[in-house]
């Protein structure tokens, strides 16, 4: 372990020490090394095509449902809509993605890839192969859009739709945070739609930190909205304001209802996403409260 560690410390220009190799200074001097590229077309070839339908719809599916009890709402909003899409999320759990692309019709989900954190799902090889053809994931830098800019407009041209989480990594309590303009940006550039979703209960459910879902089944609601096209001559920020409302009200809907949460958009009543101004365990009790069951009946005295 000690040479693979002195080889990895020389990879990086650092001596045995960790301490970097190039004096403090020469490093404004110093090249910018930019990080390797992973290949990932091979993951959207037939063949890999194949075995990522046989594990998403075989494995993957079977393993989120019966560890957790998910309920999706909004999947009659997407009846005619062919890709390529957009599709955005909040994001607090590694079952986000899971649960989007088998609550997405069959149409798109096997035609979507998603974007995936390069620093986390693509530091090493396996789990970058591993990501790419279970997930069909293409890396994104956390720090900037520089991989984005690249892969998703060529995916877009070719027919592929995207999952993106624009809050740009995992919620630390499950509360959302604004959105990123990389999405927004896309579809104004591409001029196609945009599926809003929200996801209540996955922070609960399988938090940071947690490699299983908890027990117990929690339940976890996926609420999918009616896509959203950017308007001609629209700026990015303005739509990208209105794809954040639109997961706001989305979000809303598992506590009001879909009448309420329109009404309460209409009014500009909407419940803050963000969390209330608390300490963290407070805001994390919040997330991690269990989502009733609204398929359970009411007892006697509650009503």
């Amino acid at each position: 372990m000690s040479l693979i560690r002195e080889i990895k410390l020389v990879s990086r220009r650092r001596d045995w020490r960790g301490r970097s190799r190039t004096p403090r200074s020469a490093e404004q001097w110093a090249p910018v090394r930019e990080p390797r590229e992973f290949p990932t077309a091979w993951a959207r070839t037939k063949p890999a095509r194949v075995v990522r339908e046989g594990v998403q719809r075989g494995v993957l599916r079977p393993l989120v449902w019966t560890q957790t009890s998910p309920q999706v709402y909004g999947s009659d909003r997407l009846d005619g809509v062919h890709g390529p899409v957009i599709v955005i999320a909040n994001h607090a759990s590694h079952l986000d993605a899971p649960l989007i692309l088998n609550a997405l019709p069959a149409r798109l989900s096997r035609r979507t890839a998603v974007g995936a954190a390069a620093d986390y799902f693509f530091d090493a090889r396996w789990r970058a192969s591993l990501t790419a053809l279970v997930f069909n994931a293409f890396p994104i830098e956390r720090s900037g859009s520089r991989r984005m800019k690249m892969i998703a407009p060529k995916l877009i041209e070719d027919g592929w739709s995207i999952l993106l989480f624009p809050e740009g990594t995992r919620s630390q309590d499950g509360w959302m945070r604004s959105f990123r303009r990389g999405a927004a940006q896309l579809a104004c550039q591409h001029d196609i739609p945009v599926i809003p979703v929200a996801i209540r209960g996955a922070y609960g459910a399988m938090p940071r930190g947690r490699n299983w879902p908890r027990p117990g089944r929690p339940r976890i609601a996926v609420h999918i909205g009616r896509p959203l096209a950017p308007a001609p001559d629209e700026p990015v920020p303005a739509f990208n304001a209105r794809l954040n409302a639109a997961v706001t009200q989305l979000w809303a809907e598992e506590d009001m209802g879909w009448w309420g949460a329109m009404r309460a958009s209409e009014q500009k009543e909407l419940p803050d996403t963000t969390g209330p101004k608390a300490a963290s365990w407070r805001r994390i009790w919040e997330t991690t409260r269990p989502l009733p069951d609204k398929n359970a009946k009411n007892p006697v005295w509650r009503r």
